[in-house]
């Protein structure tokens, strides 16, 4: 463990070089901040805490490397064991509109910030950028997160009686009131396999069906904010078994059940998708302007190595 939290210390801290400003623009709207690096804000995944001791480590660390930085972590509760739990029980939508309301009362976020988001914190700080982006994020990093949904759950641990509880509680009741509420996995499980699993997705999920712009209406305000970006990186691993599918760190996905033709195994890439072809969320917008990145590294979900770290922030971006 301490070793992929040391990986994660200089992954972080590296990319942190991202948020030092270039020249605006218009220089008398920051006269304060002009030579500062642009804050950094990080939303931890599941089963983490904005309060555990390798994030607040790595929070001093980048000030460190970087002085004049703020780095705000995410917290939804207050304490190291209820934010670990609001990553398993809560509602993510409240998540976000808190979350929201948070960074707006934080003065050094006035001007914006680079964003990070861990696992399923990337999606929610995808969310926070679609449905409010103020203050603004100027670019954003997601490693490992499920973009896409997911349409299995992850394994426990031997030992992880939380986990149990929860694979208990949706066996054959993902898309139930309850869940849909108070079950963040819950809320972006996208099941593919049945029409009629599908279907109850499309009717019940109030989460990942909506800032992915599903539905039938589109929200342009989810499109234009995320176009606002500078860059979205996007970071898949190569053995994920987490996420599963694991391109959905990608915004890959399974085909619709009345649309897979007997490949319902086989995940359609982004740049094949409605949601890119249509440009649901602004993600063809971003990348005709050169605005995405697309990234793997070698490992299991959040497995950061030194390999991973030459390789998401070299010159060199993989192509999709």
């Amino acid at each position: 463990m301490w070793m992929l939290r040391a990986a994660v210390l200089v992954l972080v801290s590296a990319w942190a070089v991202l948020a030092l400003p270039s020249t605006p623009k218009d220089v008398s709207r920051f006269p304060d901040d002009l030579f500062q690096p642009l804050p950094v804000v990080i939303w931890h995944g599941l089963g983490d805490s904005a309060y555990s001791p390798w994030l607040l480590k790595l929070k001093e660390h980048i000030e460190k490397m970087y002085p004049g930085i703020f780095v705000h972590l995410v917290a939804i509760k207050p304490t190291l064991f209820s934010d670990q739990r609001a990553t398993v029980f809560g509602n993510v939508n409240d998540q976000i509109d808190l979350m929201h309301c948070e960074l707006n009362a934080i003065p050094e976020l006035r001007h914006g910030f680079d964003a990070v988001g861990f696992s399923q914190g990337g999606q929610f700080m995808r969310g926070y950028v679609e449905r409010y982006n103020s203050p603004r994020v100027r670019n954003l990093i997601t490693f490992g997160s499920q973009h896409m949904g997911i349409t299995d759950l992850p394994a426990c641990q031997p030992f992880d009686a939380l986990c149990r509880t929860v694979h208990g509680l949706l066996m054959g009741r993902v898309y139930t009131d309850y869940a849909q509420k108070s079950v963040v996995t819950a809320q972006y499980f996208r099941d593919t396999r049945t029409k009629e699993q599908f279907s109850l997705y499309k009717e019940r999920n109030k989460f990942l069906y909506d800032i992915n712009n599903e539905g039938p209406e589109k929200n342009g305000t989810y499109k234009a904010n995320l176009e606002r970006l500078d860059k979205f990186v996007m970071v898949k691993f190569s053995e994920e078994s987490t996420v599963v599918p694991a391109a959905s760190s990608w915004f890959a996905a399974y085909p619709d059940p009345d649309q897979h033709h007997g490949r319902a195994n086989e995940t359609t890439p982004l740049r094949q998708s409605a949601l890119y072809e249509e440009d649901w969320v602004g993600m063809r917008a971003l990348d005709r302007k050169g605005a995405l990145a697309f990234h793997e590294c070698s490992g299991g979900h959040m497995h950061l190595s030194q390999e991973c770290l030459a390789l998401t922030f070299g010159h060199e971006v993989k192509s999709y």
